[in-house]
This record gives structure tokens, sequence and C-alpha cells, in this order.
């Protein structure tokens, strides 16, 4: 399959437009989508392409229209609800939480809720601590919805095309600083089915799996693991919920060490729910414990040095994964 290089900002515009050419009704909704392209450009060109009536800028009410989206997929059509912040989806919770996660089942079956809800999670560049949330485990604590974390072009274009398609209500975590990185993407038509993680890079002496941004965290940590002779494994679940736990086993079971990295805060995180896990499965295959990196226990502080001492880093997840190599 021939392939090209893309950005994630142009994978996701590009999964966005082949799906509202493709279905008639799938719309586009949020603050700032239309006139201005979108706040980080993602919906440059579709105003034109698709019109008003499918590319809709909204008031800044994320529960006024997240709960208008909820009603319009009920009743047949497919909304791709932008969040200029998932921070902001807090406004939003009640129409996530009590009526898109909840009416498949409070209807008997009889509404599905096929809607896509995405937008920036997590930190940017110093955007301090009202905008820094990273907002997947609350997410994945409520029954119903779909949680997707992709961190390369390829996985951001496939897994939003799936998510579109798809009959339940789907959260879609992306990261700012990730917009402008550059991967390689098929040409042709293509989707990746939600619920399967991938190996990113395979290794025998620790499985590392990080989402996201955390996976290029992990990338920049590599060569000092090479040269200190560790053989990692990385494992991206790209989907957090469902969770594929069968691939996540194999892994640990072949490297008998784990480290998770995730950029949200330790307690209740989605690495809790991960290493709980593989403690279940794969306990007696285990030559250490389950290591975690992760934010410290502080909102985001303005200041740079601050930010980086909040969050995960290269330097911290090579001495995490020293640990339960027991390499010095």
């Amino acid at each position: 399959m021939s392939t090209k290089t893309i950005t994630i900002r142009e994978a996701l515009r590009e999964a966005i437009f082949e799906e509202m050419e493709r279905d008639p009704t799938v719309f586009l909704f949020g603050e700032e989508v239309g006139e201005y392209n979108g706040a980080y450009k993602i919906s440059e060109g579709l105003l034109d392409q698709f019109g008003p009536r499918r590319v809709i800028d909204t008031p800044i009410s994320e529960s006024g229209f997240t709960g208008l989206a909820v009603g319009a997929a009920m009743v047949g059509l497919r909304p791709i609800v932008e969040f200029m912040s998932f921070n902001f989806s807090l406004v939003a919770m009640d129409q996530i939480v009590s009526n898109a996660s909840k009416m498949h089942y409070m209807s008997g079956g009889m509404f599905n809720v096929p809607m896509v809800m995405r937008g920036c999670n997590g930190s940017a560049a110093q955007v301090s601590s009202q905008h820094s949330h990273c907002m997947e485990s609350i997410f994945s604590y409520i029954p119903g919805l779909h949680v997707i974390s992709p961190s390369s072009a390829k996985d951001h274009k496939g897994l939003l095309k799936s998510a579109i398609r798809d009959d339940n209500p789907v959260i879609f975590l992306e990261n700012e600083l990730l917009y402008s990185l550059p991967g390689e993407v098929p040409s042709d038509e293509f989707t990746i089915p939600i619920g399967v993680a991938e190996i990113k890079k395979e290794g025998t002496d620790v499985t590392v799996i990080a989402h996201s941004r955390m996976v290029e965290f992990v990338k920049v940590a590599l060569p000092a693991l090479s040269e200190m002779g560790i053989d990692i494994e990385l494992l991206d679940p790209r989907t957090l919920k469902p969770l594929d736990i069968e691939t996540i086993v194999r892994s640990v079971k072949k490297t008998n060490r784990v480290v998770i990295v995730e950029e949200g805060w330790r307690f209740c995180g989605i690495g809790s729910e991960i290493a709980d896990q593989i403690y279940s499965a794969c306990f007696d295959y285990l030559d250490s414990p389950v290591v975690r990196v992760t934010s410290t226990e502080n909102p985001m502080p303005y200041a740079k040095n601050l930010e980086v001492a909040t969050l995960p880093s290269p330097e911290k997840i090579i001495e995490a994964i020293k640990s339960v190599t027991y390499r010095n």
C-alpha cells in the first residue's frame, strides 16, 4: 500500500472530509469551526466545501451544543462535536454523562447516539492550570463511552474515521502539541478498528505502555536506553476504552516487566486500571512490580520550569525503566 507523509492536523482534516463526503448525515459542530477554520485549523476549508448547514459555528455554550448534538444523533445524524479544549467539556458533563452515554440503555436499545466529541486533551505550552487537564480517566470511568487517544498521524486518521462510523458516543482525545507532527499515512481508504492496540516498537526487556503525546516522550528516551543495552517494547493502546488487554498481556508475558507512562495525575489515573488488569492476568509472569510515570499531584503551573517539573519527561521514563530492569 502506498503512503504519504502528512501532519496529524492534516490527517484529522482528511478523516473529517472523507467521512462528510461519504455520508451526508455527518456534520461538524462547535466554536469557530467554520468561518475561523477551527481554533487549530483542523477544519480549514470544510465550510467552503460543505456549507454552513454541515459546518456549524456555535455560541460559546458547550452544554447547549453538546445537548443539541445528542438529540441530532438520536434521530439519525452523526455529529462531530469539537471542543476547543477538553477542559471546556466539563461544562457539558451532564449532557455527556447523563444523556449521551446512557441513552441507548435508558431507551431499551431504541436509540443509538452515534456522535464523536473531539478536541485537545492534556497540557500544551504554558497554558496553565485551567487548560491542562488530562480527561481520559474521567471519561473512561463512564459506561457507554468509547475513549480514543492516538499518537500518530495514521492512528488519528484511521481511528477518527472508525469513530465517526461507530454507533456509540466516542470521546476522541487529541493533543495540541502533536498537531504538527508528521507521519506516514496510507494513501488509499483505510480505517483502524476501535479497541485494538499497536506495538510501536518490539523489544524483549520491558513493556512500556504509553498513549498520545507520551509515546513521543518514550521515543526521545530510546537512544539513551539503547546505549544502556535496554531493549524496550513500546505499546500504544490507542483506544483506552475498550482496552485491548489481550495485546498488553501477550507483551507482558514476553518481557516480564512493565512501565506505564501517562500525562495525567497518578491517583485514579488510567494507568491504575491498566496496572490492575495486568496484575490480574499476568501476576506470575512479572519479575518486578509495575511502575508508573505520571504528572505530579498539583495543578499545572504557568512557569515553564515548573511545568517541566510537573510533567513526565524522557529522563523520568529512563529512570523508571532502569528501576524495573535493575540497571544502575
